[in-house]
C-alpha cells in the first residue's frame, strides 16, 4: 500500500491573466501514505496526529460524496509550499486531499471530476488546474462544465520573490472594484489575449511587456506590497522580460531568458533583505503518485 501523491504549487493570473490563468510550480507537497489499523493524518512538522486537518476534511468530503468507505492509513505531510504568499496552497491541499481519496477508495475519477470538485471547494479553477495538470493552464466556469486548455512548452525560467510577510487572499480580494467601465474592462481583456498569444508563439519580449501591463487587480494590489515596483525595475535592469505578482502576492515572480536564471537570482538576492529568492522550475507533471 505505501504511496506518496505530489502536488505541485502553483501561480494565479500572470498579470492580467486574472481568475483564469495559472502555472504549475516546482514546490510541492508531498503525502506519504502507508496502511494502518486506524486513521491518523500527521501535518507538516509535527509530532502528533491532527483530527481536523484541511487535507483530510476533503478527503472525507470526497469519500461521502462517492458513498466510499476509507480503508484506516497513516498520512505524513511535507510541505515546501509557504502558506499565505500567493503561491496556490490552499489549491495545491485540495487537490492532495482530492487525490488522496481517490487513491484510498479506489474511485477512479477522471481529471474532468477531479477539477469539477477542486473548484466546487476553492471557488475558481485558477490554481486547481495547473496542480492538476501542469504546466501553464487557462480556464474558465460554464454553467455545466469547467473548460480547460494547457500549455506545457515554456523555454523561461522563474524567478520568486518570497517575503516572509504573509498576505490572506481576502485582504487582497477586498482591495478590488466591484466593476470595471466597459471600455477598461475590454483594454484589460485585451491584455491577457495578448499574454496568451505571446506565449504559444514565443514572443517573450511581448509575453514580459503584457505581463507588466494589467489593469485587472495590480494596479490596486501594489500599495499591499512591499517593494512591488523596486523588484519590477531591478528585475527590469537584469535583462527580466517581466515580472508580476505570483497570485494575489505579496510573492512576485520575474520571467527570463532560459539559462539566466541563477545570475538574475544571485544579484536579486543580493538586494532583498527578508526575502527566499528562488530559481523555480515549470512543473509539467502536475499531482502524481509515487
Amino acid at each position: 500500500m505505501p504511496f506518496r501523491i505530489s502536488v505541485p504549487a502553483s501561480s494565479a493570473n500572470l498579470g492580467p491573466g486574472f481568475d483564469s490563468m495559472g502555472l504549475a510550480l516546482g514546490l510541492y507537497i508531498h503525502l506519504d501514505v502507508e496502511a494502518s489499523d486506524h486513521h491518523a493524518f500527521f501535518a507538516h512538522g509535527s509530532e502528533k496526529p491532527q483530527e481536523n486537518h484541511f487535507i483530510w476534511n476533503i478527503t472525507e468530503q470526497v469519500a461521502a460524496r462517492y458513498g466510499t468507505a476509507l480503508p484506516p492509513c497513516k498520512v505524513q505531510e511535507v510541505s515546501e509550499i509557504p502558506l499565505a504568499r500567493g503561491l496556490g496552497s490552499s489549491a495545491s491541499a485540495i487537490v492532495a486531499g482530492i487525490e488522496l481519496a481517490n487513491q484510498l477508495g479506489n474511485l477512479q475519477l477522471t481529471n474532468e471530476q477531479k477539477l469539477a470538485f477542486g473548484t466546487e471547494i476553492e471557488g475558481h479553477p485558477d490554481n486547481i488546474a495547473p496542480a492538476l495538470f501542469g504546466g501553464l493552464t487557462i480556464s474558465t466556469m460554464l454553467d455545466d462544465d469547467i473548460p480547460s486548455v494547457r500549455l506545457h512548452d515554456i523555454e523561461l525560467d522563474l524567478i520568486a520573490y518570497i517575503p516572509e510577510v504573509e498576505l490572506k487572499t481576502e485582504v487582497a480580494r477586498d482591495c478590488l472594484p466591484d466593476t470595471y467601465e466597459r471600455n477598461y474592462a475590454a483594454r484589460a481583456s485585451a491584455m491577457s489575449n495578448l499574454v496568451v498569444a505571446a506565449l504559444y508563439s514565443k514572443d517573450y519580449p511581448l509575453f514580459g511587456k503584457m505581463l507588466e501591463n494589467d489593469l485587472f487587480h495590480e494596479p490596486f494590489r501594489k500599495t499591499l506590497i512591499p517593494n512591488f515596483d523596486a523588484i519590477r525595475e531591478k528585475a527590469k535592469e537584469l535583462g527580466a522580460f517581466g515580472t508580476a505578482l505570483s497570485g494575489a502576492g505579496p510573492t512576485m515572480l520575474s520571467f527570463v531568458a532560459k539559462g539566466n536564471g541563477e545570475t538574475v537570482k544571485e544579484t536579486m538576492a543580493k538586494q532583498l533583505e527578508g526575502y527566499q529568492v528562488k530559481v523555480l522550475e515549470i512543473d509539467t507533471k502536475g499531482v502524481s503518485i509515487s
